[in-house]
C-alpha cells in the first residue's frame, strides 16, 4: 500500500484517550531531530514483537508476566549499555510508525506494521535525549514492577518533574506516551504488564457469565449479573487477569452509548435473549477491545456492535473489528476480525422512519474515507455508504425510541439478530 492509495488512516486512530494522537503523515528521510533515521527494509527481519505472546488467551499468573517484563525491560537496558561499553553509538531499532508502514493484513484481517524500521540513535543532541528519557522510563517500570505499584501514563508524565536530570524530563504527555510505546514495541510486552493504565477507568460489561478476577486482595469470583449492580461489572485495566468459569450467554452485544447500555439492561435484554453486554463508552479502550476478543475466541460467542447511524461509529465498529493504526503492534491481541455491524445502519433510517440530522461536511467527507478505507471492503458497506450519502442524514441509537421505549427490545435488535443469525 502506498500513499497515493492508502486512505486517511490517522482519524481512525483513536484509542482511549491517551492514545489518540496521530501517526505522521510524511516519512521520516534520513535523521530526523531526534535522531531517528529511516531504514527500508527488504528482508525479514522485524522488531521482536512477539505476536503469539500477546494473542494467547486466559488469565496468566502475575508473578511470571511480573518477571518477563522486568526481564525484557532491563534487555532494552543492557542494548544501550553494551553499545556505550563497546564504544558504539546507542539506538534502538523499531518499525517505521507512519501511514505508508501501515498495512492491511487480509489474511488476519487485521492493521499490522510493514517491513520498514527506523533506528533512534544517540547522534545528535536530540536523539541522544530520547533515549536518555527512554533509560529513565526503564529504570522507574522496573522499580514499579519491583515494588508492585502501578500508575496512569498521566502520573508518569508529572513524575519525570522529580527526576534528577532535567533533560529527562518529558516536554508533554504525548513525549511520555510515545516512549511507553515504544517499549512496548521493542520488548514486545504491553503497558499492562509494565503495570501502566490509561486515565480513564474500563467500561462495564453485564451478562450471564461467571469470571474468576485476580487483584490486590486475592482472587474473587463474581457473576457479571447476579453478583453486581445495575452498573455491571468495570472491566480492569488488564482483562487477562479474569479467567472465564461459567456462561450462559449466546452472544456478545458492543453497545456505543451509555444510554442504549442502559436501556438494554433495565429491559432485561441480557436475560432474555443470554447476551454479554459490552459498553463501548463511545470510541473502545484497550481493555474493552480486549476482552471482547477473549469473549469471541475463547467462549465462541459471535460479537455484534450496535452504534449511531453516522462514519464516526462505523469507524468505532473498524477498531473492535480489524485494529486501530496507533495500536498496530498489537492488532492479534486486540481486534476481533469476525465482530459484525449491527447497526444503525443507513437503511434502518428510511425503513424504521427514525429521526435524524443532516450530514455535515465533516461527515460527508469521512463517509468518502470509508469507500477507500480496506477495512470497509464489499458490498454491505459499499451500499450501506452509497444510502448515507444519497439521503444525507445521520441517526443516534436512541433515536429508537421514536417508538417507545420497549421498541429497541421487543422489534429492532430481536429482527436484525434473527437477520444476522444470532438467533435460534
Amino acid at each position: 500500500m502506498t500513499d497515493d492509495t492508502q486512505p486517511t488512516l490517522g482519524n481512525f486512530d483513536t484509542d482511549d484517550m491517551n492514545d489518540s494522537d496521530e501517526l505522521p503523515t510524511t516519512e521520516p528521510t534520513g535523521a530526523d531531530p531526534d535522531g531517528t533515521v529511516d531504514v527500508a527494509s527488504n528482508t525479514d527481519e522485524t522488531v521482536p514483537v512477539d505476536d503469539d505472546a500477546v494473542a494467547d488467551g486466559g488469565a496468566v499468573p502475575k508473578e511470571s508476566k511480573v518477571q518477563q517484563a522486568q526481564d525484557e525491560l532491563l534487555d532494552v537496558g543492557s542494548r544501550l549499555y553494551d553499545a556505550l561499553a563497546a564504544g558504539e553509538i546507542p539506538g534502538l531499532e523499531l518499525p517505521t510508525r507512519t501511514k505508508s508502514n501501515i498495512e492491511f493484513d487480509d489474511e488476519s484481517g487485521v492493521w499490522t506494521y510493514g517491513d520498514r524500521t527506523s533506528d533512534r540513535t544517540a547522534n545528535s543532541s536530540r536523539g541522544t535525549k530520547k533515549l536518555l528519557k527512554t533509560v529513565y522510563v526503564i529504570d522507574f517500570l522496573e522499580t514499579q514492577l519491583e515494588e508492585d505499584r502501578s500508575s496512569t501514563l498521566r502520573e508518569l508524565y508529572y513524575l519525570s518533574e522529580s527526576w534528577d536530570n532535567d533533560d529527562a524530563q518529558f516536554n508533554s504527555q504525548d513525549d511520555s506516551n510515545n516512549i511507553v510505546e515504544d517499549l512496548e514495541i521493542i520488548s514486545g510486552v504491553r503497558r499492562e504488564d509494565f503495570h501502566m493504565r490509561p486515565e480513564e477507568s474500563g467500561a462495564t460489561l453485564m451478562g450471564p457469565l461467571e469470571i474468576r478476577e485476580q487483584t490486590r486482595r486475592g482472587d474473587r469470583v463474581i457473576h457479571c449479573q447476579d453478583g453486581v449492580g445495575e452498573g455491571g461489572y468495570q472491566i480492569p485495566n488488564d482483562p487477562d487477569t479474569i479467567e472465564f468459569l461459567n456462561h450462559d450467554a449466546n452472544f456478545v452485544l458492543a453497545v456505543e452509548t451509555g444510554g442504549m447500555r442502559d436501556r438494554l439492561v433495565e429491559n432485561g435484554f441480557d436475560d432474555d435473549y443470554g447476551a454479554i453486554i459490552v459498553h463501548l463508552k463511545g470510541q473502545p479502550a484497550r481493555a474493552t477491545r480486549r476482552i471482547t476478543k477473549r469473549l469471541h475466541d475463547e467462549l465462541g460467542l459471535p460479537v455484534a456492535v450496535f452504534a449511531d447511524g453516522d462514519p464516526w461509529s462505523y469507524r468505532i465498529y473498524g477498531s473492535i473489528a480489524y485494529g486501530s493504526i496507533k495500536s498496530a503492534h498489537l492488532s492479534k491481541y486486540l481486534a476481533t476480525p469476525e465482530a459484525e455491524y449491527l447497526g444503525i445502519r443507513p437503511e434502518d433510517i428510511k425503513k424504521y422512519d427514525l429521526p435524524t440530522d443532516p450530514l455535515k461536511d465533516s461527515d460527508t467527507n469521512a463517509l468518502e474515507s470509508i469507500k477507500t478505507d480496506p477495512r470497509f471492503q464489499g458490498e454491505f458497506w459499499s451500499e450501506q455508504v452509497d444510502i448515507q450519502l444519497d439521503i444525507g442524514e445521520k441517526s443516534e441509537q436512541q433515536s429508537l425510541a421514536s417508538h417507545g421505549l420497549d421498541f429497541v427490545t421487543d422489534t429492532y435488535l430481536p429482527e436484525r439478530l434473527e437477520e444476522m443469525g444470532f438467533l435460534d
